[in-house]
């Protein structure tokens, strides 16, 4: 939704968890500051403390943010210099995914225990239909409590959940939840609940759409639910009107579509300094190729193809890509195809920014493996999953970075450095 918005508060008891939840078998559950609560997590110390989970360097972007320093103003997206000067006290911390995807299975697997119908959005938020678990589990009040003490019981961590007759209001009501709260918006106070919110609070409604609005004098969605079809064609388009006016309603009829799978998993890192040394490039490389490797594993997935992109200092953007014969979730493989596509690429120029991707993905355990010829039965995956093990115990942040750089330098004739 973007912008801050006035929502009916969490403690009004028309909106409460003992409100009537008759009608509403939609749950949207919504990780609590996820990246930064997985990362206290594995190091209790940091609890109570402000803790910014992005990118480290001066060009960094914030991802997650606990409420601690939320209360600074730090907010996911915004610059991690500007975080810096709002939050000079906080912990700052490079993102491990690995770690994120494997507590977001298990959440995810918490959920499935109620229903097959999950729709996850991302790592740390779903929706879940629940109306073919009421005579397992109750109402769905009952169960979005039940899914709660779960998390928390068995993860440690906490989630927000909104209950409602679709999936757009169940949204809204798990944004207002937060954090750590439950909120229900019975099917006879939709729109007592959606009227009063600003427009901005439409999906769909970006900062051009919204200024095209208040110009016409629309600022709450209660306005814009009684303004002429017409005139909202003129100021935002056919479709846009169309749909903004069916929200503005209630009306939202998309169902809970289960497993929808990621296209692609990858990875990038915007280089606080232009960078042009061969070395540099391929130890980025080789983190890069790591952190998609682990990310496959932790989803149960290997890619078939491995696409590289290349930003260099002038802004001009780049990538490339290649099929591999067997699909793969092994970053020595996927460091391997990269650097070979870098080195095609040959660029020429100092790199800003580098990025590495695997597509096609399919189920691990659908896919057969191959040996290539006089490849040994046991190698490099057996080591990264070893790695994988040790930093779901201890964090990624412990395990020093593989030795994948072996070999012959593609560029040099001469044996590497190791990262």
């Amino acid at each position: 939704m973007g912008r801050s918005q006035s929502l009916p508060r969490g403690g009004d008891p028309r909106f409460g968890p003992g409100a009537d939840d008759a009608g509403c078998p939609i749950l949207h559950v919504d990780m609590d500051a996820f990246y930064a609560s997985v990362e206290v997590r594995h190091r209790p110390e940091l609890r109570g403390r402000a803790v910014v989970v992005g990118g480290v360097g001066p060009r960094g972007v914030v991802s997650s943010a606990s409420y601690e320093a939320r209360r600074y103003g730090v907010r996911s997206a915004m610059p991690t210099m500007r975080a810096r000067a709002l939050c000079p006290h906080a912990v700052f911390l490079a993102p491990d995914f690995a770690s994120y995807s494997a507590a977001s299975r298990a959440v995810m697997q918490i959920f499935r225990d109620v229903t097959p119908l999950v729709e996850p959005l991302s790592l740390d938020e779903a929706f879940l239909d629940v109306a073919g678990a009421r005579r397992l589990f109750g109402r769905p009040a009952t169960i979005a409590r039940r899914i709660r003490e779960r998390v928390a019981e068995e993860q440690g961590l906490t989630c927000s959940v909104g209950v409602a007759p679709s999936k757009f209001v169940a949204k809204l009501g798990s944004t207002r939840a937060k954090p750590d709260g439950l909120l229900v918006v019975p099917a006879d106070r939709v729109l007592e609940f959606l009227h009063p919110l600003p427009v901005a609070a439409l999906w769909g409604v970006g900062e051009r759409s919204e200024q095209a609005l208040l110009r016409l004098g629309l600022r709450t969605v209660g306005d814009l639910a009684q303004a002429p079809l017409g005139m909202l064609r003129t100021a935002l388009g056919e479709a846009a009107a169309a749909h903004l006016h069916e929200l503005s309603w209630g009306r939202d009829p998309r169902r809970v579509s289960p497993e929808q799978a990621e296209k692609s998993i990858g990875a990038e890192v915007t280089f606080d300094v232009d960078v042009d040394d061969p070395a540099e490039i391929r130890r980025t490389l080789l983190a890069l190729a790591e952190k998609v490797g682990a990310r496959l594993r932790a989803s149960g997935q290997v890619g078939r193809t491995v696409s590289l992109k290349v930003r260099t200092a002038d802004f001009r953007t780049v990538s490339r890509a290649r099929t591999l014969d067997v699909p793969t979730d092994v970053a020595r493989e996927m460091f391997d195809t990269s650097w070979a596509l870098y080195t095609a690429l040959d660029p020429g120029e100092r790199i800003r920014l580098l990025g590495v991707r695997a597509e096609g993905l399919t189920a691990a355990d659908q896919t057969p493996q191959q040996l290539a010829l006089g490849q040994p039965e046991r190698g490099w995956r057996e080591a990264e999953v070893a790695a994988d093990a040790a930093a779901a115990r201890f964090g990624r942040s412990v395990i020093g970075p593989a030795s994948l750089l072996t070999g012959r330098d593609p560029r040099r004739n001469e044996n590497p450095t190791r990262p």
